[in-house]
Formats: C-alpha cells, sequence, structure tokens
C-alpha cells in the first residue's frame, strides 16, 4: 500500500499542532503585554496644590479677610470678629452658614480654642461645631486634658461616633480638620437610600474612617433623617470665642 497519504495526513496534523501552539502563544503574549491594561483617557484634570494655600480649583470661604461667601445664621451680615486673619466667635450671637450650598465635598478648616481655660470643664470649654449640610455636627471643643463623654469630644460625630483617637492639641494652639464628606442618598419619595458617610483627619490623624452617620445631631434623643438637598456648611456658637482661619472647601 502507498504510505504517501498517511505521510501527508502526518504532516497536515503536525501543522495544525504547531499553528494551534503558535496561535496559543500569541494569546499567552496578548495577555502579558502590559499596554493591554493601560487606561489613557479622559486624563485627570490638573489641580495645582501650592504650599500652606487652597488646591486651585477649591472654592476658599475665608481667608483671612473676605467673610464674603458667609452670612449670619438668620441672613444678613456676619457676626463675628474678624482681626489679624482670623474669625472669632462672639458668643451670644448664633453661628454663621455660607450662601452657597453644598452636597459632597472635601472640607479643610483649621481652628483655636481659648487660652484660657479656668473656671471652664467639660462642654463649656472651647465648644463650637462645623455642620455638613447644616445637619450633622462634627464637634470642635478643647479636648486636651478636658474629660467629657467621648462622643462629644473634639473630632466626634456629635452624640453618635466618639472619634478613633483624642488628637487634640493643647488650647490656643491652631488645629485643623481635614473632612471628606458624602451627603445621604434619598429615593424620589423621601425614603432613605443610603447614610451620609464622613471621614476626618484631626491634625492630621484619621479620627473618623468612613464613618456612617446615623442622621441629623440631636442633642435629645436618637438621630433620623428626613429627606433634603444641598445646604450651606453651618459653624457654631456655643459660648465660646473660637477662632477659625483657613477654610476651603472642593466639591465631589
Amino acid at each position: 500500500m502507498d504510505d504517501t497519504w498517511m505521510i501527508r495526513a502526518l504532516l497536515g496534523t503536525a501543522g495544525l499542532l504547531a499553528a494551534a501552539t503558535a496561535f496559543a502563544q500569541d494569546g499567552a503574549d496578548a495577555a502579558r503585554d502590559p499596554k493591554k491594561t493601560e487606561v489613557w483617557t479622559p486624563v485627570p484634570a490638573v489641580v495645582a496644590t501650592p504650599p500652606g494655600k487652597a488646591p486651585s480649583d477649591a472654592i476658599v470661604l475665608f481667608d483671612g479677610k473676605d467673610v464674603s461667601a458667609w452670612e449670619a445664621e438668620q441672613g444678613g451680615r456676619v457676626p463675628w470678629k474678624v482681626a489679624d486673619g482670623v474669625m472669632t466667635v462672639v458668643p451670644g450671637s448664633k453661628g454663621i452658614r455660607t450662601r452657597q450650598r453644598f452636597c459632597d465635598v472635601q472640607l479643610h478648616v483649621e481652628w483655636r480654642t481659648p487660652t484660657e481655660t479656668k473656671g471652664f470643664d467639660g462642654q463649656n470649654r472651647g465648644n463650637s461645631g462645623i455642620f455638613l449640610q447644616e445637619l450633622y455636627e462634627l464637634q470642635v471643643l478643647d479636648s486636651y486634658n478636658n474629660p467629657t463623654y467621648a462622643n462629644g469630644q473634639a473630632g466626634s460625630i456629635y452624640k453618635q461616633a466618639m472619634p478613633l483617637v483624642n488628637a487634640s492639641r493643647a488650647p490656643g494652639q491652631w488645629q485643623a480638620y481635614d473632612i471628606i464628606w458624602k451627603g445621604p442618598r434619598f429615593s424620589p419619595g423621601g425614603g432613605l437610600l443610603s447614610p451620609a458617610r464622613i471621614t476626618v483627619l484631626h491634625n492630621g490623624v484619621l479620627v473618623q474612617d468612613d464613618t456612617a452617620v446615623a442622621g441629623r445631631t440631636e442633642y435629645i434623643g436618637p438621630p433620623s433623617y428626613s429627606p433634603h438637598g444641598c445646604a450651606p456648611l453651618y459653624l457654631q456658637e456655643h459660648d465660646s470665642r473660637v477662632s477659625y482661619r483657613n477654610i476651603w472647601v472642593r466639591e465631589l
């Protein structure tokens, strides 16, 4: 019998195997190609970050002089004292809020409690607060060697979440909060889809780590949610001469 057909069949099979091997190798090489996992667009926007200044895309809310971004709690002129690059609470004047409304933000605030502490302790020492969307309070308090309830000290989500650590500086020293705020989401019918969440660095130290906020701040009783939209940032007046400076915000 002529074995030519068998030789041809074997050669054809060998060719197919070689082609399959080459194809598999090409596939393996493609899988190892670093370009397969490179994403070039969209290109992130450039944000300049000059030392000691707000990022270039930030909204400066207080630069040491201009308070035009703010108004009194009931509307009108800011009633706090502005001098030497600092804005200081005037006890009895009530709080202030931004004229602009915000939802999700990155917020930087520097604050200082009074140096004089004689006769003051607990919640009566350097008390103020930063309210996100006017409803949810990040506590400002002189918590340096000043015992109080843990979910009411500096860095707490007031009456809800105590800070991970106490990063407070001595009274009279400047301190800073860097805040990432994601507001609550509500359904068209007003139901809560997801709670607000907050991350806070106090003097560069993490004190709130993507904390879920249980609802609006309440002095008495449990927190709860009701539907709302974007709202001003609010600084509280609480009978103490707390000072603020270098306040800026980035909308997220």
